[in-house]
């Protein structure tokens, strides 16, 4: 019998366990749970690779492949992948937020637990939204991050059809592109625009959850996003914004066969460090739900569908 637990203040995912499979948890029950806490764990189903493979279907429509290095593909038809295997603390970020097609949904299935340390952490960027301080909350409220960079001859050739774009293809990116484009020294530059806060798949409440943290905490840029204009995220501004998440910031202590399920829309995750790389070995799944709640524009995007194939980027599959 499968016993279900809501999240609660120490908890912010909700937790089904036991039972003998978790194919017996009904896909609305599931979906439910999915859609009214954005968390959920899985523990005692004794998961292996075809179940995660098969749960991972059965939530999604298509897959998208994360790029980064340090990772092992451990089924390239399904695009299952180890999380990074590096020892390093990760700050809170959702997967891939720093590409214009972050996926929906984020699936860690824990192969092999450390010992000690290395716990995936968690957060809920709702309650971020919430409990920041009303004049943060204003700083940010109606603000753009801008995600700018340089774009490659291939990335050209792949959306404006020409690997050396002129002026006019520059100015006029065709409608399904995510980018904008602008030439500065002679190197072309794709542009992308998300609010600060944004609106999750399914709540009405603001979250934060962008490249913000990831990208000055551990990388160390400034530069990566920017607000709209290319004014910097100030130092004492963001500080704000991260003395709250790590409040909030809730780690999961792994067990073998541990599935975790977030809202990418939703919720962020990090890392603590990790002690021994040998014992820790946790597989993920990124992708879009196939339950999606999404505007006309959202719906044809063109990263949604299963043969979308930017390159250098990621790759999708069904």
């Amino acid at each position: 019998m499968t016993t279900f637990i809501p999240p609660s203040g120490a908890t912010p995912y909700a937790t089904f366990e036991g039972g003998a499979s978790w194919r017996a948890i009904p896909d609305a029950e599931l979906i439910d749970a999915y859609k009214r806490y954005g968390a959920i764990l899985l523990r005692g189903f004794g998961m292996d690779l075809v179940g995660f493979r098969d749960l991972t279907q059965r939530l999604c429509s298509s897959a998208v492949f994360n790029e980064s290095p340090s990772r092992e593909v451990i089924d390239a038809e399904q695009n299952i992948q180890t999380v990074n295997i590096g020892v390093e603390a990760f700050p809170l970020h959702p997967e891939l937020s720093r590409e214009p097609w972050k996926p929906d949904i984020c699936f860690f299935w824990c192969m092999q637990p450390p010992t000690r340390g290395g716990e995936t952490t968690v957060c809920d960027g709702v309650e971020i939204v919430r409990q920041l301080p009303p004049p943060v909350r204003d700083q940010f409220a109606s603000r753009q991050l801008r995600y700018r960079q340089i774009a490659t001859p291939a990335e050209c050739a792949y959306w404006l059809g020409s690997a050396e774009p002129d002026d006019a293809a520059l100015a006029n990116p065709p409608a399904a592109c995510p980018y904008s484009f602008e030439r500065i020294n002679g190197k072309v530059l794709r542009s992308f625009f998300m609010p600060v806060f944004h609106k999750p798949m399914f709540t009405d409440e603001p979250a934060f959850g962008n490249f913000l943290l990831f990208g000055r905490y551990l990388n160390g840029i400034r530069v990566f996003p920017t607000f709209e204009n290319g004014e910097l995220v100030s130092d004492e501004l963001l500080g704000q914004v991260k003395a709250v998440s790590d409040q909030l910031e809730t780690p999961v202590a792994w067990r073998e066969g541990d599935v975790l399920i977030l809202d990418n829309t939703r919720f962020m995750h990090g890392r603590r460090p990790v002690t021994d790389t040998a014992e820790r070995r946790i597989a993920t799944y990124f992708g879009y739900v196939h339950f999606a709640e999404l505007d006309a524009r959202q719906r044809n995007a063109p990263w949604r569908s299963a043969s979308f194939r930017p390159p250098g980027a990621l790759k999708t599959a069904t």
